[in-house]
Formats: structure tokens, C-alpha cells, sequence
């Protein structure tokens, strides 16, 4: 089982013993959600999109026809503060990352003044 560990070294592999069956029902919920809380954005990545996350898909989807991947994730909770862009697109062929991030960052312009970050993940598909 993994925990966040309160340490620099961030998450670390510990032993947990886990006899949830045993704890109160408040105890128990209490004590499963303080195990998952590090790994909420894996779950979140399972439910539906955010607005947000639906609003930067459509630009992007517009501003790079040829694209042939695109996944958009709101990673500050849902709240719509920070988001995380992979985008695979043939408009990115013969540019440096940066200008493939710059092109992005364009097409977002609107979008990024409400935004705290901004990850951008960008490729050119293989022939």
C-alpha cells in the first residue's frame, strides 16, 4: 500500500495494516479516503469530464484538425485552476518542442488568464 509520506521523498511503499472490517463505519470511511486522497486524480481520470475539460477539448480540437490524439485532464480537482494537455498532431512536424508549446499556449490565450498552470505535452505522430 502506498501513503503520502509527510518526508522530501514524497510517496513511499509502507506496510498498512488493513483490517478495515474491524473500524466503526465513520472510522472507516475516514480511513480509506486519507489511503486514496494521493491518487485522486487517477480516479478522476474514470468520470466524466469537467467543463472545462470539454471547453479546452474544443478549442484544441478546432485549432489542430489533424491532430490524432488529444487528452485534456483537470488536475487541480475539477476546480478548473490547472490542467494537463497531451496532444499528438501532425501541425507539430519540423517544430521545436517550444514552438509546439507556444502554438498551444495560442490557441488557449482566452482560456489561460482564468487558469493557475498550464502542463503541455506535445508529439508528432510517427510515420
Amino acid at each position: 500500500m502506498w501513503r503520502q509520506s509527510s518526508s522530501w521523498s514524497g510517496l513511499q511503499r509502507t506496510a498498512i495494516p488493513l483490517n478495515l472490517c474491524s473500524l466503526p463505519g465513520r472510522e472507516q470511511l475516514r480511513r480509506m479516503m486519507s489511503l486514496l486522497v494521493p491518487f485522486r486524480h487517477v480516479f478522476r481520470s474514470f468520470t466524466s469530464k469537467t467543463d472545462g475539460e470539454d471547453r479546452i477539448t474544443k478549442i484544441l480540437k478546432e485549432k489542430f484538425p489533424l491532430a490524432s490524439s488529444l487528452k485534456v485532464v483537470d488536475i487541480s480537482g475539477g476546480c478548473g485552476a490547472m490542467y494537463e494537455i497531451h496532444i499528438e498532431s501532425d501541425e507539430f512536424r519540423g517544430k521545436r518542442t517550444v514552438q509546439q508549446h507556444q502554438l498551444v499556449n495560442q490557441a488557449l490565450k482566452e482560456e489561460i488568464q482564468g487558469m493557475h498552470g498550464l502542463r503541455i505535452f506535445t508529439e508528432v505522430p510517427r510515420k
